[in-house]
């Protein structure tokens, strides 16, 4: 592979780093993606030097993103097999990182979970419930779930009785995914209060309306914000994993509690813990988000909704098309384990990089007319769900959630208005909408 010299060429402008780096920078859409697509067509490996932050590339391509997240053992999430927890692949600050290491003894492994691991440590908590997770298996939760969507759907149809405006997310869009991922692991309905407010804290430590109030703002808010939520996480799931083990019964808490390692050995209480909270909060708010936006562009295309209602054949294609024009996940961080080069930028060992998935998701060398809602395009081979070794193991609970939801409200549903534009989570992490009046209409 030939060498490059980092150059002044391979330093974003400011206005752009600081845009796609910044949580602020992802409140406003439209210049969000307007610099996500200044730096595919002129630096799409790109070096961001924001203060606060440690330098970053910025990945913005969706066949550089393709080549990163499929090369780990280049590209590491956690730090690599041989300094596991050395690495942050959740983007925090600089005072974040120094945080989370004065809580751990160094380390920035806050949660075994998923997203902190590389393989093959990575491949065996995978594999332990992967299996579980497939379409076939996921056949026998359908029935609860398209209750549960019924219930929803009843509420909604009662709400906007009258043609009165709803505030989507509050009123619908967040309560469906969630207690159907509750229902899924095992957790009480009547603990939803306490899911939904744990789920918004965990990723809206950014945004002011989600921050909670027993952390004081300062530089490294979030960093303590995200630490604290997990405590709770793992207070509410303590006793969980002894009593599946002792009581198994169908649902995922039994399966996570009760998998084992290749040793024979069932995993640690904190890696059964960071199962839960993968459920809890990546299941719920990123299918939550899919199903506003979703709303939300049939609102905008009548013409859209009007022929999946006709043909509901069409509607993986619809779900497709809204995860790649919703995309809540927007990056994982990665840890360069070596020199690297990347359309012809050279990427030193210990870089950090920063794949955006939302970016490359709109990638027009992949998509044509790639901002167009376009339910027709094939193939379409989004990254909703990541990509390579770390692909999300939950996307068909999140795609059986959204199809199932559908599959009961469109034949019900004569048209949406939107009563307003709305406003998105202020994260560069997870998020999507957090408030959109609208006007549903339903059949009689």
């Amino acid at each position: 592979m030939t060498t490059a010299q980092h150059t002044e060429a391979a330093i974003l402008p400011d206005e752009i780093a600081r845009q796609i780096v910044l949580p602020e920078g992802h409140a406003d859409l439209d210049a969000l993606f307007a610099a996500y697509k200044w730096a595919r067509n002129n630096m799409p490996v790109g070096k961001a030097i924001v203060e606060g932050y440690d330098p970053l590339w910025l990945i913005t391509k969706h066949a550089d993103i393709q080549e990163v997240e499929t090369l780990s053992e280049v590209f590491c999430a956690g730090g690599g097999e041989e300094n596991p927890g050395s690495h942050n692949p959740i983007l925090t600050n600089q005072a974040g990182d120094e945080f989370t290491k004065s809580l751990l003894g160094g380390s920035l492994r806050i949660l075994d979970a998923l997203p902190y691991i590389d393989p093959p440590e990575h491949s065996e908590a995978k594999n332990a419930v992967f299996d579980s997770l497939r379409p076939v298996n996921l056949k026998q939760y359908e029935e609860r779930i398209r209750g549960l969507a019924g219930d929803s759907i009843a509420h909604l149809v009662d709400i906007t009785a009258a043609g009165k405006t709803i505030e989507v997310i509050d009123d619908f869009a967040m309560a469906y995914p969630l207690r159907a991922l509750m229902s899924l692991v095992g957790i009480p309905q009547q603990e939803y209060p306490r899911m939904l407010k744990l789920t918004q804290e965990f990723f809206g430590a950014a945004d002011p309306e989600h921050q909670r109030s027993d952390i004081v703002v300062t530089p490294q808010q979030m960093a303590e914000q995200f630490a604290a939520t997990i405590q709770d996480y793992y207070g509410y799931f303590d006793t969980i994993v002894e009593d599946r083990r002792a009581h198994p019964t169908e649902d995922l808490a039994t399966v996570i509690a009760c998998a084992k390692k290749s040793n024979g050995e069932h995993f640690s209480k904190t890696e059964c813990y960071g199962r839960y909270i993968e459920f809890a909060t990546a299941g719920h708010d990123t299918t939550s988000a899919t199903l506003a936006g979703t709303l939300r562009l049939l609102a905008e295309h009548p013409d859209v909704l009007a022929r999946v209602k006709a043909d509901m054949k069409l509607l993986p294609n619809l779900i497709n098309e809204a995860l790649r024009l919703v995309s809540p996940v927007k990056h994982f961080m990665r840890l360069a384990l070596s020199d690297y080069t990347l359309r012809g930028q050279t990427i030193k060992a210990g870089d950090r990089l920063m794949p955006l998935f939302q970016s490359g998701n709109r990638d027009e060398d992949v998509f044509a007319d790639a901002d167009t809602f376009n339910i027709d395009r094939k193939p379409n081979p989004h990254l909703g769900f990541g990509f390579g070794t770390h692909t999300c193991p939950g996307q068909h609970v999140a795609k059986m959630e959204l199809r199932v939801m559908f599959e009961e409200l469109l034949p019900r549903l004569e048209s949406i208005e939107s009563a307003g534009p709305g406003q998105v989570t202020q994260t560069n992490f997870v998020g999507g909408l957090k408030h959109w009046p609208a006007k549903f209409t339903f059949t009689s």
